[in-house]
């Protein structure tokens, strides 16, 4: 008996996003695995987003826009909406690498609960800064666990799936600025197999939410790693945090 292909809610959430989103669309339209929900959710944009997201309205299964409290209000939203299996976070200005990527995931298991991969970085101006295990300290591990972001975000948002079963919505009210860390590390406490897909996934346009609010999200991000690992392992981990931060950039001048 064939198993059915999980159905994958893909959601991008956007605002005043007309720069971005459309190569956002194409790159999730283009994908050939065949069981796709996508969803739009649109901050109430002032510009030319909603000429964009009409034109696409073929490809697009819902979207909304109206008001929200921010991003992570937003993507409670998208979750709220989603029916498929699984959801994935693919926001304005953020692409999926190549079009066989989903399709790629669940050729080798349709089991998981999670399902990550590598990230390639561009700058603003669409150029190559190199995937996120070179471009930056963080290196994606071989068998991701939540014990492995002690030291922070080591994969990236757009890169990893996660079953809706086990997705809780973002804690935006407690943690306004890092709330996808928070969000990752309980999705990956309560999966039971988590896949490592062995190829880039995602290709993220550096100065999103948490780069703009940079030092906030820092403080934000101590209380969240204080929550998950306690007191004094986290303190020693920021340690090193600021110790690798500071040899990578050392090292690559």
């Amino acid at each position: 008996m064939t198993q059915t292909l999980p159905k994958v809610s893909i959601i991008t959430v956007c605002f005043n996003a007309e720069k971005y989103l459309e190569r956002t669309i194409q790159s999730i339209i283009n994908q050939t695995y065949e069981n796709i929900e996508y969803v739009v959710v649109d901050g109430q944009s002032k510009d030319g987003t909603l000429d964009i997201v009409r034109k696409y309205e073929a490809h697009i299964d819902q979207w909304i826009s109206e008001p929200d409290q921010g991003l992570y209000d937003a993507m409670n939203k998208g979750i709220e909406m989603a029916t498929g299996d699984f959801v994935w976070f693919m926001n304005a200005g953020d692409e999926i690498r190549t079009p066989d990527v989903l399709a790629n995931m669940f050729a080798q298991d349709m089991n998981g609960d999670i399902y990550y991969g590598e990230t390639e970085f561009l700058d603003l101006e669409r150029n190559p800064l190199g995937i996120r295990s070179k471009a930056t300290p963080h290196q994606l591990p071989k068998n991701l666990q939540w014990k492995d972001m002690q030291r922070g975000m080591v994969v990236c948002h757009q890169s990893i799936l996660v079953r809706k079963q086990i997705a809780t919505p973002y804690d935006y009210e407690n943690h306004p600025y890092s709330a996808d860390i928070d969000w990752v590390i309980k999705a990956l406490k309560k999966s039971k197999k988590t896949i490592n897909s062995h190829q880039i996934v995602a290709i993220y346009l550096q100065g999103g939410f948490s780069r703009k609010h940079h030092k906030a999200s820092l403080k934000d991000r101590y209380q969240i790693l204080k929550k998950h690992y306690g007191f004094f392992k986290n303190l020693m981990n920021h340690a090193f945090i600021f110790l690798r931060g500071s040899w990578f950039v050392f090292y690559r001048r």
